[in-house]
């Protein structure tokens, strides 16, 4: 796996807020090369909403070859009790299982909003979650592998996690339902990783913008700091943005500094390579695109 096999790295800051257009749901692309990355606006409006996201990326998908990368868990921690939802059916067995279950309660609802998973009291799952609605009785502070193995740098949030600072929760039900219609509608063009081999196909990983910005030596909070910022995009080989653009929003920098990060990392066959011992991670859990397996 080369990463000039990729003619564009795009980094998906995500939202999983309830509402249609989010000023949280921030996209940058990178060219090959070391370029600044360049956010880029929706085509009508002044934010994104989620389905013109998945309406955008699609046309990208048909178009060229690239590396998606989104700031959302892609699944669950499975691995500690051999189960998405212990003591709850259904209970998926692999990744797209869950995505389609995820789809399957939240249809009815727009802008692909996940929160009825956990909301909805006629079903269990939300027997699992920390929610707005409450603590379930089933639900534990668990960890993904990849997320024990991140901690070594930074810790994420438990996914389960759906009310409060750094609710990750929403955001990854919501991205669950993205990846369930990608897959469905575009499934020749487009592998998620780790889940699946590429085979020529453009690729979905999951990122952590956090991640990147503490492996570059640089305090994510800083985010108003141009010369930290520029800091952390040379880390990673890239040129910085125009002297006179300043951020506006903590998404913006998290979405520049992932698709720098996704440019430079996915040379390494390291990368790529899902050690025997992970099968859980390649089978239902995911894994953080970048963290070390041998952590």
């Amino acid at each position: 796996m080369s990463g000039h096999d990729f003619n564009q790295f795009i980094g998906i800051d995500w939202s999983g807020a309830k509402g249609s257009a989010l000023s949280g749901l921030q996209i940058a692309v990178a060219e090959p090369g070391q370029g600044a990355p360049v956010l880029v606006r929706p085509p009508t409006g002044r934010w994104w909403t989620r389905p013109t996201v998945l309406d955008w990326l699609m046309d990208r998908l048909r178009a060229t070859r690239v590396l998606v990368g989104f700031d959302f868990a892609f699944a669950y921690a499975y691995q500690d009790f051999d189960s998405y939802f212990p003591e709850t059916e259904p209970s998926p067995g692999n990744a797209r299982d869950l995505w389609a279950l995820v789809e399957e309660v939240c249809q009815d609802v727009p802008e692909l909003y996940g929160a009825p998973f956990y909301y909805r009291e006629d079903l269990a799952f939300h027997r699992h979650f920390l929610s707005p609605a409450g603590k379930g009785d089933l639900y534990t502070s668990r960890r993904r592998l990849t997320e024990v193995a991140c901690a070594v740098v930074t810790s994420p949030h438990p996914v389960m996690k759906c009310v409060g600072a750094a609710n990750v929760g929403t955001g990854s039900l919501a991205g669950m339902r993205l990846l369930h219609r990608l897959k469905r509608d575009m499934d020749n063009h487009v592998a998620v990783w780790p889940f699946e081999d590429l085979d020529g196909r453009s690729a979905l990983v999951e990122i952590f913008p956090r991640l990147y910005f503490k492996r570059a030596g640089v305090d994510p909070r800083a985010w108003r700091d141009r010369a930290a910022l520029d800091r952390a995009l040379a880390h990673y080989g890239s040129s910085a943005p125009a002297a006179e653009w300043q951020p506006a929003r903590e998404d913006e920098p998290d979405a520049l500094i992932s698709a720098a990060a996704l440019r430079a990392l996915s040379p390494s066959p390291a990368i790529w390579s899902t050690p025997l011992g992970f099968a859980s991670a390649k089978r239902a859990e995911g894994w953080i695109f970048g963290v070390d397996w041998s952590s």
